[in-house]
Protein backbone atom coordinates (compact mmCIF):
# COMPACT_ATOMS: atom_id res chain seq x y z
CA UNK A 1 0.00 0.00 0.00
CA UNK A 2 1.43 3.41 -0.80
CA UNK A 3 1.89 5.78 1.96
CA UNK A 4 3.24 9.30 2.26
CA UNK A 5 5.62 9.09 5.30
CA UNK A 6 8.17 6.54 6.75
CA UNK A 7 9.62 6.19 9.89
CA UNK A 8 12.80 4.20 10.63
CA UNK A 9 14.41 3.50 13.60
CA UNK A 10 18.13 4.53 13.73
CA UNK A 11 20.52 3.13 16.51
CA UNK A 12 19.76 6.66 18.06
CA UNK A 13 16.24 7.56 18.02
CA UNK A 14 14.79 7.66 14.46
CA UNK A 15 14.39 9.06 11.20
CA UNK A 16 10.73 10.28 9.68
CA UNK A 17 10.39 10.87 6.04
CA UNK A 18 7.25 12.67 4.83
CA UNK A 19 7.71 13.08 1.07
CA UNK A 20 3.79 13.25 -0.65
CA UNK A 21 0.93 14.94 -0.26
CA UNK A 22 -0.09 14.52 3.82
CA UNK A 23 -3.49 12.49 3.95
CA UNK A 24 -2.90 10.87 0.83
CA UNK A 25 -3.81 7.37 0.06
CA UNK A 26 -6.45 6.75 2.47
CA UNK A 27 -3.40 6.93 5.38
CA UNK A 28 -4.24 9.24 7.57
CA UNK A 29 -2.49 10.70 10.69
CA UNK A 30 -4.10 7.94 13.08
CA UNK A 31 -1.60 5.59 11.21
CA UNK A 32 1.04 8.31 11.81
CA UNK A 33 0.55 9.09 15.38
CA UNK A 34 0.53 5.51 15.76
CA UNK A 35 4.02 4.41 14.74
CA UNK A 36 4.89 7.60 16.15
CA UNK A 37 3.81 6.45 19.64
CA UNK A 38 5.95 2.97 18.99
CA UNK A 39 9.46 4.90 19.75
CA UNK A 40 10.77 5.19 22.92
CA UNK A 41 10.03 8.54 24.64
CA UNK A 42 13.05 10.28 24.58
CA UNK A 43 14.54 9.23 20.88
CA UNK A 44 15.74 11.74 18.83
CA UNK A 45 13.83 12.44 15.78
CA UNK A 46 15.29 13.81 12.44
CA UNK A 47 12.01 14.23 10.33
CA UNK A 48 12.74 15.12 6.55
CA UNK A 49 10.37 16.99 4.16
CA UNK A 50 9.52 17.43 1.01
CA UNK A 51 5.82 17.58 0.32
CA UNK A 52 3.27 19.92 -0.99
CA UNK A 53 1.09 19.60 2.11
CA UNK A 54 -2.36 18.16 2.29
CA UNK A 55 -4.73 17.64 5.33
CA UNK A 56 -4.11 20.74 7.34
CA UNK A 57 -6.07 18.33 10.31
CA UNK A 58 -4.02 15.43 9.79
CA UNK A 59 -0.75 18.87 9.96
CA UNK A 60 -2.11 20.04 12.90
CA UNK A 61 -2.33 16.70 14.58
CA UNK A 62 1.18 15.76 13.50
CA UNK A 63 2.66 19.12 14.76
CA UNK A 64 0.92 18.50 18.11
CA UNK A 65 2.38 15.11 18.37
CA UNK A 66 5.94 16.57 17.65
CA UNK A 67 5.52 19.26 19.73
CA UNK A 68 5.00 17.01 23.07
CA UNK A 69 7.80 14.78 22.11
CA UNK A 70 10.48 14.72 24.88
CA UNK A 71 13.03 14.05 22.60
CA UNK A 72 14.98 16.36 20.17
CA UNK A 73 13.27 16.98 16.94
CA UNK A 74 15.24 18.12 13.91
CA UNK A 75 13.64 19.28 10.39
CA UNK A 76 15.43 18.94 7.00
CA UNK A 77 13.16 20.71 4.35
CA UNK A 78 14.98 18.58 1.25
CA UNK A 79 13.07 20.16 -1.15
CA UNK A 80 9.81 22.11 -0.39
CA UNK A 81 7.68 22.32 2.77
CA UNK A 82 4.31 23.73 1.10
CA UNK A 83 0.96 24.69 2.63
CA UNK A 84 0.46 22.11 5.47
CA UNK A 85 3.53 20.68 5.31
CA UNK A 86 5.32 24.25 6.64
CA UNK A 87 3.32 23.92 9.76
CA UNK A 88 4.72 20.41 10.47
CA UNK A 89 8.22 21.71 10.08
CA UNK A 90 7.56 24.23 12.86
CA UNK A 91 7.44 21.46 15.25
CA UNK A 92 11.50 21.20 14.75
CA UNK A 93 13.75 22.72 17.72
CA UNK A 94 16.24 23.18 14.69
CA UNK A 95 15.01 23.40 11.29
CA UNK A 96 17.51 23.04 8.10
CA UNK A 97 17.18 24.49 4.70
CA UNK A 98 19.37 23.62 1.82
CA UNK A 99 19.86 26.50 0.24
CA UNK A 100 17.42 25.76 -2.77
CA UNK A 101 14.70 24.17 -0.62
CA UNK A 102 11.62 26.44 -0.50
CA UNK A 103 8.93 27.01 2.87
CA UNK A 104 5.19 28.45 1.95
CA UNK A 105 2.89 29.46 4.28
CA UNK A 106 -0.77 30.54 2.83
CA UNK A 107 -4.34 30.76 4.42
CA UNK A 108 -6.33 27.25 5.11
CA UNK A 109 -8.86 26.27 2.07
CA UNK A 110 -11.60 24.17 1.88
CA UNK A 111 -14.94 22.94 0.51
CA UNK A 112 -18.47 22.77 1.68
CA UNK A 113 -21.78 22.06 -0.19
CA UNK A 114 -25.23 23.19 2.01
CA UNK A 115 -26.98 25.52 3.36
CA UNK A 116 -25.48 29.56 3.92
CA UNK A 117 -25.30 28.12 7.52
CA UNK A 118 -23.15 24.51 6.42
CA UNK A 119 -21.01 28.13 4.63
CA UNK A 120 -20.45 30.36 7.68
CA UNK A 121 -19.64 27.14 9.53
CA UNK A 122 -16.86 26.29 7.11
CA UNK A 123 -15.94 29.97 7.03
CA UNK A 124 -15.62 30.20 11.13
CA UNK A 125 -13.71 26.36 11.56
CA UNK A 126 -11.14 27.96 8.86
CA UNK A 127 -10.93 30.97 10.43
CA UNK A 128 -10.40 28.71 13.80
CA UNK A 129 -7.65 26.79 11.96
CA UNK A 130 -6.14 29.62 10.45
CA UNK A 131 -5.82 31.24 13.92
CA UNK A 132 -4.03 27.98 14.80
CA UNK A 133 -1.55 28.21 12.22
CA UNK A 134 -0.53 31.90 12.41
CA UNK A 135 0.46 31.17 16.26
CA UNK A 136 2.75 28.24 15.54
CA UNK A 137 4.55 30.32 12.73
CA UNK A 138 4.73 33.55 14.81
CA UNK A 139 5.72 31.24 17.87
CA UNK A 140 9.00 29.58 15.92
CA UNK A 141 9.85 33.41 14.14
CA UNK A 142 9.08 35.19 16.79
CA UNK A 143 7.40 37.65 14.10
CA UNK A 144 4.41 39.26 15.55
CA UNK A 145 1.24 37.71 14.85
CA UNK A 146 -0.46 40.47 12.10
CA UNK A 147 2.95 40.05 10.40
CA UNK A 148 2.46 36.52 9.40
CA UNK A 149 -1.02 36.93 8.85
CA UNK A 150 0.10 39.25 6.19
CA UNK A 151 2.05 36.83 4.71
CA UNK A 152 -0.10 33.92 4.92
CA UNK A 153 -3.09 35.84 2.67
CA UNK A 154 -0.43 36.58 0.06
CA UNK A 155 0.56 32.81 0.05
CA UNK A 156 4.13 33.78 0.71
CA UNK A 157 7.01 31.26 -0.86
CA UNK A 158 10.20 31.40 0.79
CA UNK A 159 13.43 30.23 -0.02
CA UNK A 160 15.88 29.39 2.69
CA UNK A 161 17.98 32.53 3.04
CA UNK A 162 14.23 34.33 3.76
CA UNK A 163 13.13 31.34 5.73
CA UNK A 164 16.05 32.18 7.89
CA UNK A 165 16.26 35.76 8.12
CA UNK A 166 12.67 35.82 9.68
CA UNK A 167 13.01 32.73 11.63
CA UNK A 168 10.83 30.46 10.35
CA UNK A 169 13.79 27.98 9.77
CA UNK A 170 17.43 27.71 11.61
CA UNK A 171 20.56 26.70 9.56
CA UNK A 172 21.07 26.91 5.76
CA UNK A 173 22.87 23.86 4.49
CA UNK A 174 24.63 23.41 0.83
CA UNK A 175 21.87 22.78 -1.99
CA UNK A 176 20.35 19.34 -2.75
CA UNK A 177 18.88 18.22 -5.84
CA UNK A 178 15.40 18.51 -5.78
CA UNK A 179 13.03 15.70 -6.84
CA UNK A 180 9.67 15.22 -6.44
CA UNK A 181 6.23 14.09 -8.45
CA UNK A 182 3.42 16.09 -6.81
CA UNK A 183 1.97 18.75 -8.27
CA UNK A 184 2.45 22.70 -7.55
CA UNK A 185 0.25 24.09 -10.01
CA UNK A 186 -2.63 24.54 -7.74
CA UNK A 187 -0.73 27.24 -6.21
CA UNK A 188 -1.31 30.84 -7.33
CA UNK A 189 2.17 31.97 -6.74
CA UNK A 190 4.78 29.39 -7.21
CA UNK A 191 7.85 29.97 -8.27
CA UNK A 192 9.04 29.38 -11.78
CA UNK A 193 11.98 27.22 -10.61
CA UNK A 194 9.87 25.13 -8.56
CA UNK A 195 7.49 24.51 -11.56
CA UNK A 196 10.31 23.33 -13.47
CA UNK A 197 11.83 21.45 -10.68
CA UNK A 198 8.45 19.08 -10.16
CA UNK A 199 6.47 16.48 -12.10
CA UNK A 200 3.06 16.84 -12.58
CA UNK A 201 1.40 13.91 -10.56
CA UNK A 202 -0.33 11.79 -12.59
CA UNK A 203 -3.97 11.85 -12.71
CA UNK A 204 -5.79 8.43 -13.34
CA UNK A 205 -7.81 8.45 -16.46
CA UNK A 206 -11.33 8.81 -16.79
CA UNK A 207 -12.35 5.79 -18.37
CA UNK A 208 -16.13 5.13 -19.51
CA UNK A 209 -18.11 2.46 -17.83
CA UNK A 210 -19.84 0.21 -20.64
CA UNK A 211 -22.35 -2.22 -18.98
CA UNK A 212 -23.20 -5.18 -20.57
CA UNK A 213 -26.03 -4.48 -23.51
CA UNK A 214 -29.38 -5.66 -22.35
CA UNK A 215 -31.88 -7.13 -24.81
CA UNK A 216 -35.09 -4.81 -25.70
CA UNK A 217 -37.81 -7.00 -25.11
CA UNK A 218 -40.75 -6.70 -27.79
CA UNK A 219 -43.58 -4.41 -27.69
CA UNK A 220 -47.05 -5.54 -28.51
CA UNK A 221 -49.07 -2.51 -29.97
CA UNK A 222 -51.86 -4.39 -27.77
CA UNK A 223 -49.67 -4.38 -24.45
CA UNK A 224 -51.03 -2.44 -21.29
CA UNK A 225 -48.44 0.76 -21.27
CA UNK A 226 -48.02 2.41 -18.00
CA UNK A 227 -48.68 6.09 -18.94
CA UNK A 228 -46.05 7.07 -16.22
CA UNK A 229 -43.56 4.71 -17.75
CA UNK A 230 -43.50 6.82 -21.31
CA UNK A 231 -45.43 8.72 -23.56
CA UNK A 232 -47.87 7.11 -26.07
CA UNK A 233 -46.04 9.02 -28.78
CA UNK A 234 -42.92 6.52 -27.45
CA UNK A 235 -45.08 3.35 -27.45
CA UNK A 236 -46.55 3.46 -30.44
CA UNK A 237 -43.17 4.26 -32.24
CA UNK A 238 -41.96 1.07 -30.38
CA UNK A 239 -44.73 -0.91 -31.74
CA UNK A 240 -44.24 -0.31 -35.20
CA UNK A 241 -40.56 -0.85 -34.55
CA UNK A 242 -38.73 -4.29 -35.13
CA UNK A 243 -37.04 -5.06 -31.72
CA UNK A 244 -33.49 -5.63 -31.44
CA UNK A 245 -32.33 -8.36 -29.01
CA UNK A 246 -28.68 -7.07 -29.25
CA UNK A 247 -28.94 -3.22 -29.45
CA UNK A 248 -25.87 -0.87 -29.71
CA UNK A 249 -24.93 1.03 -26.81
CA UNK A 250 -25.44 4.71 -27.67
CA UNK A 251 -21.05 5.83 -27.10
CA UNK A 252 -22.40 9.65 -26.56
CA UNK A 253 -25.04 8.14 -23.62
CA UNK A 254 -21.89 6.11 -22.22
CA UNK A 255 -19.41 8.78 -21.83
CA UNK A 256 -22.40 11.27 -20.46
CA UNK A 257 -23.26 8.73 -17.75
CA UNK A 258 -19.44 7.83 -16.87
CA UNK A 259 -18.52 11.11 -17.00
CA UNK A 260 -21.42 12.37 -14.67
CA UNK A 261 -20.27 9.22 -12.44
CA UNK A 262 -17.03 10.60 -12.48
CA UNK A 263 -17.91 14.18 -11.21
CA UNK A 264 -19.89 13.44 -8.61
CA UNK A 265 -17.76 10.61 -7.02
CA UNK A 266 -14.59 13.69 -7.34
CA UNK A 267 -16.70 16.59 -5.85
CA UNK A 268 -17.76 14.04 -3.20
CA UNK A 269 -14.04 13.18 -2.32
CA UNK A 270 -13.44 17.26 -2.46
CA UNK A 271 -16.45 17.99 0.09
CA UNK A 272 -15.15 15.57 2.54
CA UNK A 273 -11.55 16.44 2.44
CA UNK A 274 -10.78 13.37 0.97
CA UNK A 275 -9.88 13.82 -2.91
CA UNK A 276 -6.71 11.15 -2.63
CA UNK A 277 -9.59 8.72 -2.11
CA UNK A 278 -11.78 9.15 -5.85
CA UNK A 279 -8.99 7.61 -7.83
CA UNK A 280 -9.81 4.43 -6.17
CA UNK A 281 -13.31 4.95 -6.13
CA UNK A 282 -13.44 4.83 -10.36
CA UNK A 283 -11.20 2.13 -10.26
CA UNK A 284 -13.44 -0.16 -8.75
CA UNK A 285 -16.30 1.60 -10.01
CA UNK A 286 -17.73 1.86 -6.53
CA UNK A 287 -21.67 2.79 -6.27
CA UNK A 288 -22.40 6.32 -4.38
CA UNK A 289 -23.92 4.58 -2.18
CA UNK A 290 -21.00 2.36 -0.25
CA UNK A 291 -19.14 5.89 -1.38
CA UNK A 292 -20.94 7.74 0.74
CA UNK A 293 -19.99 5.47 3.80
CA UNK A 294 -16.50 5.37 3.22
CA UNK A 295 -16.21 8.84 3.10
CA UNK A 296 -18.48 9.59 6.16
CA UNK A 297 -16.50 6.86 8.44
CA UNK A 298 -12.67 8.47 6.72
CA UNK A 299 -14.14 12.00 7.74
CA UNK A 300 -15.28 10.84 11.27
CA UNK A 301 -11.23 9.01 11.71
CA UNK A 302 -9.98 12.06 10.71
CA UNK A 303 -11.65 14.40 12.85
CA UNK A 304 -11.50 12.52 15.82
CA UNK A 305 -7.63 12.25 15.96
CA UNK A 306 -7.42 16.24 16.07
CA UNK A 307 -5.38 17.50 19.57
CA UNK A 308 -7.31 20.16 21.13
CA UNK A 309 -3.77 21.54 22.36
CA UNK A 310 -4.71 23.72 19.32
CA UNK A 311 -8.08 25.79 18.34
CA UNK A 312 -10.05 23.02 15.85
CA UNK A 313 -12.98 23.33 13.83
CA UNK A 314 -15.99 22.53 15.72
CA UNK A 315 -19.90 21.69 14.99
CA UNK A 316 -21.56 24.80 14.08
CA UNK A 317 -24.85 24.69 16.60
CA UNK A 318 -26.68 25.72 13.45
CA UNK A 319 -24.87 23.78 10.89
CA UNK A 320 -25.50 20.03 10.24
CA UNK A 321 -22.23 17.67 10.27
CA UNK A 322 -20.24 16.88 7.35
CA UNK A 323 -22.15 13.08 7.65
CA UNK A 324 -25.36 14.82 6.89
CA UNK A 325 -23.76 17.11 4.62
CA UNK A 326 -22.20 14.38 2.51
CA UNK A 327 -25.59 12.23 2.61
CA UNK A 328 -27.69 15.18 1.29
CA UNK A 329 -25.06 15.98 -1.60
CA UNK A 330 -25.78 11.83 -2.31
CA UNK A 331 -29.67 12.55 -2.47
CA UNK A 332 -28.83 15.41 -4.98
CA UNK A 333 -26.48 13.67 -7.17
CA UNK A 334 -27.01 10.16 -6.96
Amino acid sequence: MNNWYSICALNEGAEISIYDEIGAYGVSAKAFLADLGKLPDAAPLTLRLNSPGGSVFDAVAIYNALQRHPGNVTVSIDGIAASAASYIAMAGDEIIMPENAFLMIHDPSGMVMGTAADMRAMAESLDKIGASLIKGYATKSGKAEKDIAVLMAAETWLDAAEAVDIGLADTLAAPVKMAASFDVSGFKNAPPEIVAAVKKAERPAITAIEPAPKPTPPVSASAKVDPLAAPKSDVASAAKADPDPNPTPDPAAIRHEAMTYAKTVVDLCRLAAQPQMAASFLEAETSLEDIRKSLIDARVEVDSDISTHHPQPGKHSDSRPWADVIAQTFKRKG
